[in-house]
């Protein structure tokens, strides 16, 4: 693969969007991965997952941090034990219109902002992240709106002022993200999307049940292990 003189980092928590633009920013950019671990319930596995993605694509700049505050802030399910992951039927559930319980309160911003400070130091113009906004479950950190916000603090708190986030997946559907991610040759067998298991995924939360209505509008199979043995959707 050729990549270019030019710098990108990546925010890749192991997921599958994460893992599609990955694919897009090494095909276009010499890429840094960025993984943030902040205490969910899958960060092992979701760590394990980043590990793999970047040896599959040859992206050699790593960076793995921690962030302990939105562990401790809580007030979500993917963060705080006592809120229970929510689950339902993957043949009929669709998620809600109102922000899920799985939100974690401005978590983007953590994360861009760790993704920024390193794009200064490589001397890296972009910073992608596979944030959606179609097919999702309907997190505020994913609208375009947000972004462009955050550009103009990127634009107004950098040394040059010209650094960019990318969201090239944000208005696409989760099967042509699938459909771009086997054009791109995007390990999707090595990610991991699930927000309560991390031997299987479990089939039933809300990133399950996206991810498998994905595929099989994609018409394709979605390669990871699922408890449920269950890929119609």
């Amino acid at each position: 693969m050729t990549r270019s003189a030019k710098r990108a980092v990546v925010l890749l928590s192991g997921g599958m969007d994460s893992c599609v633009c990955a694919a897009l920013a090494a095909r276009d950019y010499t890429a840094a991965a960025l993984h943030v671990s902040y205490g969910q319930r899958t960060e092992d596995r979701e760590r394990q997952s980043f590990l793999a993605i970047c040896r599959r694509l040859n992206i050699h700049d790593t960076l793995l941090v921690r962030n302990e505050a939105l562990r401790a802030i809580g007030g979500s399910a993917l963060t705080d034990e006592s809120i229970a992951v929510p689950t339902g039927d993957p043949a009929a559930h669709t998620p809600g219109q109102e922000i899920p319980v799985t939100y974690v309160p401005f978590r983007n911003a953590h994360f861009l902002a760790v993704a920024v400070s390193w794009a200064e130091v490589l001397g890296a113009d972009k910073v992608y992240i596979g944030a959606v906004e179609q097919d999702s479950s309907g997190y505020p950190d994913c609208r375009p709106a947000y972004y462009e916000a955050f550009n103009q603090v990127i634009k107004a708190g950098t040394k040059e002022g010209t650094i960019e986030i990318a969201t090239p997946l944000i208005r696409l559907r989760k099967a042509e993200i699938v459909r771009l991610g086997l054009e791109l040759g995007a390990p999707f067998d090595l990610t991991w999307s699930c927000y309560s298991r991390q031997d299987q995924a479990c089939g039933l939360c809300d990133s399950c049940v996206l991810r498998l209505r994905a595929f099989a509008a994609a018409g394709a199979i979605d390669p990871i292990p699922y408890a449920t043995m269950n890929q119609t959707v």
